[in-house]
């Protein structure tokens, strides 16, 4: 498979994998979303719900996770997921990021930009935006609550304590319905885990976009969380995710896309798109030396067991 060009397309169609797989984690555009368009991905504009479920059907994915994390897409995203029952479903949750301007912390980050809040993140205080989240998602098409957790790159010291309440919020939240927890983690290892060992996590906890080492996986394996790997483990640089990867049980791991982000190599750089997580899982099931179909029915299996789609 060769790289198109420099033009930002989505992969190819990658050939069907022999057992359908799920993808865990993506973001389908949707209405209230800026990137948000109908489309057939030309020149790539954001797909249509449509042509993702075709697509999504000739990879040999059968079914997408959506996550809706932000008040303005919380809605629309549930819609989708209700418009196309049996191939995608909601997740749905305040983004960390988001979480810090609902509460009203206005601060230059560390990734050197300076994030101001909304009109709908001033109208909407922290707590009224968790509580829209738990009134959604006792929707039937909602089967998760996520992506919760804490971000250090994109939100500074003031904005950490803001991050952790509504993490805690999530955590009671995906507790009380009974919901799996897709965790963001980027940046805050330590004060992740010591936050659900403290609280207690849900009993099917997902860190999603995994981005830790061997020795953090030792943790998760010992606490029966689950890790959900995106393009970026078959990027050369990161190691010390195959390594954790290559650690872990697999009755513990899940694929994603993370879209449109984080494309598998080499369509790195490209938007990303749930029948692309085929790319990544046929990496997985190279790198683990195991049969494709014997993996992908691994994947399809532990997410049924976390989601029950």
């Amino acid at each position: 498979m060769a790289k198109k060009s420099k033009r930002h397309i989505f992969p190819d169609i990658p050939e069907a994998l022999p057992v359908e797989v799920v993808d865990n984690h993506t973001h389908i555009a949707v209405k209230g979303d800026p990137n948000s368009a109908d489309g057939s991905g030309e020149d790539g504009r954001p797909l249509s719900g449509g042509e993702q479920v075709r697509r999504m059907e000739l990879a040999g994915v059968r079914h997408a996770i959506s996550s809706g994390c932000e008040v303005g897409t919380l809605r629309p995203t549930l819609e989708l997921a209700a418009a196309f029952p049996g191939q995608i479903s909601a997740a749905l949750a305040i983004h960390p990021n988001d979480a810090a301007l609902h509460a009203g912390v206005v601060e230059s980050s560390p990734d050197g930009i300076d994030h101001q809040p909304s009109e709908e993140q001033r109208r909407y205080s922290l707590e009224d935006a968790v509580g829209l989240v738990a009134e959604l998602a006792a929707d039937e098409h909602c089967v998760a609550i996520g992506e919760t957790g804490l971000d250090y790159f994109r939100t500074a010291q003031a904005g950490e304590e803001a991050q952790k309440r509504a993490f805690r919020m999530h955590i009671a939240l995906a507790k009380e319905m009974g919901l799996p927890m897709q965790i963001h983690d980027r940046e805050a290892h330590r004060d992740v885990i010591d936050i659900l060992l403290a609280d207690g996590a849900p009993e099917k906890t997902v860190f999603h976009c995994y981005s830790g080492d061997a020795e953090m996986a030792d943790v998760l394996a010992e606490n029966g969380w689950y890790a959900s790997f995106a393009g970026n483990v078959t990027y050369p640089a990161n190691e010390d995710f195959r390594a954790a990867f290559l650690r872990l049980p697999p009755e513990l791991i899940l694929a994603e896309t993370d879209a449109p982000y984080l494309n598998a190599q080499p369509w790195r750089g490209h938007p990303n798109a749930p029948y692309a997580v085929a790319y990544t899982v046929r990496f997985m099931a190279d790198l683990r030396g195991a049969n494709l179909a014997e993996w992908c029915q691994q994947i399809s299996d532990n997410s049924r067991a976390v989601y029950g789609v």
